[in-house]
């Protein structure tokens, strides 16, 4: 789809050029060839002027280096052109006896004029020029050019202000923190920066009280639950108690998640290389010494930059999403181009179409009857997503045709390897 400067520039140039065209139809229509009755009568008034200077000033033709000859011979004479003169001079009332001469100049009209001694004058008078197409044309497509040039400079800085929200959004950080723009440039540039300024300073701070709020919600919760543990032990009914420290046990849980998530967007940890491959290793043995079904296919090695302890945590929480809801993880690691694509397929029910786009989303779970059986807090694929954007990748979950989920994940490789 084209771009709105792309538009906005191509109407610029439609514009000048159909105004181009417009004024060279025009000029060509004012400056185009008179028609030959119109040059036959001037031809015809010019003999006639010449009749009547020679018979005033018969020394007149030595000054103006006028022949005086006899009657031309037949064999030269145009006579269509003579008649036409001749007719067009006496509708005039001309009373001079013209004609016309066969010249090899097409550009040059020779002409005779009989004095009243039966002598003869020649002139030659120059046919009107042609009309300079290709000169007009030339300049028709230099004036164009320069146009175009000056309509998509100013489609650049009329659409400017355009490109650089466009670049913000772009440039927009995992964690949604947005960057200041330096406020120079035109005005509309300016206030354009001013504003996204303005609005990123708002959101920014919005953010980060929200992640504070989380945090501190988070921590203050640990205190109330110490409290309902202790007194949960003092239950009797061993059920009850069992209960009531399953639940305490998954609110501990939210509370730990949410603290992690805040940490995550808002304190992004020191970059090194990392094995990713032996990452991933290790996440499979200790998932699979929990007695979750995990399978390791083909592991590459591949190296990336980044925290390796949150990278853990990101493989760990997409690991167990797939073992527990999943019916078993499939993992592999492989390399594509400069980056490192790891992939995790599961072979349980999947996720429903008109719901793939919430996974992400906090506290998302897809059946809340689940809730009673698989414990957690709903946030580690959030937590994933936030710890492989904030390293430059990506993740992805679709639905597998053969059933089940496959999650793709895409994170740069540290330098480029040769197989």
């Amino acid at each position: 789809m084209l771009s709105l400067r792309t538009r906005f520039t191509a109407l610029l140039i439609i514009s000048v050029v159909l105004v181009l065209v417009i004024a060279a139809v025009i000029t060509a229509w004012l400056l185009r060839k008179p028609p030959e009755v119109m040059y036959d009568r001037v031809l015809a008034e010019k003999a006639e002027f010449a009749l009547l200077l020679l018979r005033a000033d018969p020394l007149a033709a030595q000054t103006l280096h006028i022949t005086i000859q006899e009657k031309p011979a037949k064999d030269r004479i145009d006579q269509d052109r003579t008649d036409n003169i001749l007719a067009e001079g006496r509708r005039q009332g001309y009373t001079a006896d013209v004609v016309v001469l066969k010249s090899f100049n097409p550009h040059r009209w020779d002409i005779a004029i009989r004095l009243d001694d039966g002598r003869w004058a020649y002139l030659d008078f120059p046919d009107p020029a042609p009309f300079p197409y290709l000169p007009l044309a030339a300049y028709l497509a230099l004036v164009a050019i320069g146009m175009t040039g000056i309509a998509t400079y100013v489609s650049n800085v009329m659409m400017r202000p355009l490109r650089i929200l466009d670049e913000t959004i772009a440039k927009i950080r995992p964690d949604g923190i947005i960057h200041e723009l330096p406020e120079t440039g035109p005005m509309e540039v300016r206030t354009t920066a001013k504003t996204i300024n303005r609005l990123a300073t708002r959101l920014n701070a919005a953010v980060s009280s929200r992640m504070r709020m989380i945090a501190a919600a988070g921590h203050d919760m640990r205190t109330p639950m110490t409290r309902m543990r202790l007194r949960a032990e003092f239950v009797v009914d061993g059920d009850d108690r069992q209960s009531w420290l399953k639940d305490l046990d998954e609110l501990d849980h939210i509370a730990d998640s949410a603290i992690r998530l805040v940490r995550e967007e808002i304190s992004p940890a020191a970059q090194e290389q990392v094995s990713l491959d032996a990452v991933l290793r290790s996440v499979a043995e200790e998932i699979s010494e929990t007695d979750l079904p995990v399978e390791q296919g083909a592991i590459k090695p591949v190296l990336v930059k980044g925290a390796p302890f949150a990278l853990k945590r990101a493989l760990r929480n997409l690991v167990v999403n797939a073992a527990t809801h999943g019916l078993g993880a499939r993992v592999s690691l492989s390399r594509y181009g400069g980056e490192a694509v790891l992939t995790i397929m599961d072979s349980g029910p999947g996720i429903p179409q008109d719901l793939l786009g919430r996974v992400f989303e906090p506290f998302f779970r897809v059946d809340q009857a689940r809730r009673q059986i698989v414990p957690g807090a709903g946030l580690g694929l959030a937590i994933s997503q936030e710890i492989i954007e904030s390293h430059g990748g990506t993740i992805t979950i679709v639905n597998r045709r053969e059933g089940g989920l496959l999650q793709t994940v895409r994170l740069p490789l540290c330098k480029p390897e040769q197989d």
